[in-house]
């Protein structure tokens, strides 16, 4: 399931979608000085973080241009980890890789949490697959259409809002139990 972004990050990726020049400068300056400090703590000049950062944001915004793609992280997270991975196979190349990178604090678990979030978003992916009806289409009403309980009950039927919302929980509880069956499974492959 996608992380909730706030508002302002929707925005921001909707005008990157529409080769906003503001908003890509924005988001530059924003996450800049953050990167900077990853890459000069490990070894790196203020040049090599300049190159590292661009390239960061090149990836980010030419992979906002395919419709498909859906960023389901932060901005400041896919760029953090876009160019940790950079910076990391730049160290290897020069065989200057320590065995890890010292993290910045308010960045310090991205690197994992963009890893958990993929393999969440794997998971519920496949538990949504799996729910089958009439259960996705009432989740996917209530929660991402924001249908009333009022329109779900008229829509499938059910003689009063109660029944519609016991149904609700029961279709979520199941999503929540394939959930983790999903993602419990694939965090025990080695």
């Amino acid at each position: 399931m996608k992380q909730v972004q706030p508002v302002f990050e929707e925005e921001q990726v909707a005008l990157l979608r529409q080769k906003d020049e503001q908003a890509l400068k924005i988001i530059y300056r924003q996450h800049y000085p953050a990167i900077t400090n990853m890459v000069v703590n490990n070894g790196g000049s203020l040049a090599e973080a300049k190159d590292v950062y661009q390239e960061a944001v090149i990836v980010l915004y030419e992979k906002l241009q395919d419709e498909s793609f859906e960023l389901n992280c932060r901005i400041k997270t896919f760029l953090y980890s876009v160019s940790r991975n950079i910076w990391l196979k730049e160290l290897k190349n020069r065989n200057r890789f320590s065995g890890s990178i010292i993290e910045t604090e308010e960045y310090a678990d991205i690197g994992e949490d963009a890893s958990e979030t993929e393999d969440q978003y794997q998971a519920m992916n496949q538990a949504l697959s799996n729910l089958g009806e009439p259960c996705a289409t009432i989740l996917k009403d209530f929660y991402i259409e924001k249908s009333s309980m009022e329109l779900i009950t008229e829509k499938f039927g059910y003689t009063n809002t109660d029944n519609a919302k016991n149904q609700k929980y029961k279709c979520l509880k199941r999503l929540k139990k394939l959930f983790f069956n999903y993602y419990n499974n694939e965090n025990e492959k080695p």
